[in-house]
């Protein structure tokens, strides 16, 4: 975790089109409750005549299109984020055209607000803030809703995720078949695009204000199971079952694509470089200077060194909760410390070795 730039943990900042996975989530807790059915059609929620289309060509157009980008609608407008009738034209039937249109998915929200019959702000407060901890509000800026957010609540959506939609043995969305639809391939134009959310390691993509379907998959320094939310000016949200991984980066950036594509499959590279150990033994590198295990822990934790070196242990505030001078190999009982994450420190004449070590 890391802040710059006069940014620290308590800094909101914008999501972006990442802002969109958030609502395909909540709109799969509005089905399971009963408010509404991907299937219906969109008129059903905004009223005829949300569209400059014919009855019937607006009739087709379904909460499902929405979700998925084939609304038919054209992109190509003056202002692809305008929603008013008057900017929503018909260019393809509903299904048959994948395209990145900011407006109908703006649309989602109304869709939402009329199916609940309460604020998107408030749902979302109601289903996933009071449960996750998540904090954060949607603002409309121009004609986008936009979500704002500390960055650890853009990691903690990752991880309700990750998780499949339970939180510390809460249920925030039940229906399995909603989000395993959600994280997969949702239509055939554009294989790397679930509901709002975009997946790697498929055989084919397309990208924002395209109709090019390019081989291969979405991001190649990516693993194959990612799916990611993202947006504009680099904000992302990667979220990795197989290795138990979810990364965020937010903040400025010059990477000018809608959904910053390329920042994340650069950022990739340097996360594939990480030593990320899941054995439960953590060492140094290509090296035997020191063995730290089990993590997690529950009480003792067991260090082996080939040095004497000093231990520090910090909580996440930076604080020192515990010193050790002129260690050697040894247990540490740790069995008083509160369930948690901490990072130890330990430090010879000759190297200095930092961990993350995971209480419970």
């Amino acid at each position: 975790e890391e802040y710059f730039n006069g940014h620290d943990a308590s800094t909101p900042w914008y999501w972006a089109s990442a802002g969109k996975s958030l609502t395909g989530f909540v709109v799969g807790i509005a089905q399971e409750e009963g408010y509404l059915n991907i299937n219906d059609k969109t008129s059903n929620y905004l009223g005829q005549g949300w569209t400059s289309c014919t009855p019937t060509q607006e009739d087709a157009i379904t909460i499902w299109n929405q979700l998925t980008m084939t609304t038919g609608l054209d992109d190509g407008v003056t202002d692809n984020t305008c929603y008013d009738d008057s900017c929503l034209l018909y260019l393809a039937d509903a299904g048959n055209r994948w395209a990145y249109h900011n407006a109908p998915y703006t649309l989602l929200d109304q869709v939402l607000e009329a199916a609940t019959g309460t604020t998107l702000n408030n749902y979302i407060n109601q289903k996933v803030k009071t449960q996750t901890g998540i904090t954060g509000i949607y603002t409309m800026l121009d004609n986008n809703n936009v979500f704002f957010s500390t960055a650890r609540s853009f990691a903690r959506f990752g991880l309700l995720a990750l998780n499949k939609g339970e939180w510390d043995g809460t249920t925030v969305l039940a229906d399995t078949a909603y989000f395993n639809d959600m994280v997969n391939t949702s239509q055939q134009l554009n294989k790397s695009y679930g509901y709002l959310w975009w997946l790697n390691g498929k055989e084919s993509f397309m990208v924002p204000q395209s109709q090019t379907v390019h081989s291969g998959t979405f991001g190649n320094n990516g693993p194959d199971d990612a799916i990611m939310a993202m947006g504009k000016n680099g904000q992302i949200l990667n979220v990795v079952p197989s290795q138990n991984l979810v990364w965020i980066r937010m903040g400025s950036s010059n990477d000018n694509g809608l959904v910053s594509a390329t920042l994340n499959n650069n950022i990739w590279a340097y996360v594939n470089d990480l030593d990320c150990t899941s054995t439960g033994v953590s060492q140094l590198e290509n090296d035997n200077t020191i063995q730290v295990y089990p993590n997690p822990v529950n009480s003792i934790l067991t260090i082996k060194t080939n040095e004497v070196g000093n231990v520090e242990f910090y909580d996440l505030s930076g604080k020192i909760i515990r010193q050790y001078t002129q260690f050697n190999s040894g247990e540490m009982d740790l069995s008083d410390l509160n369930t948690g994450i901490y990072i130890m420190k330990w430090s010879s004449n000759s190297t200095s070795y930092t961990q993350r070590i995971v209480k419970y």
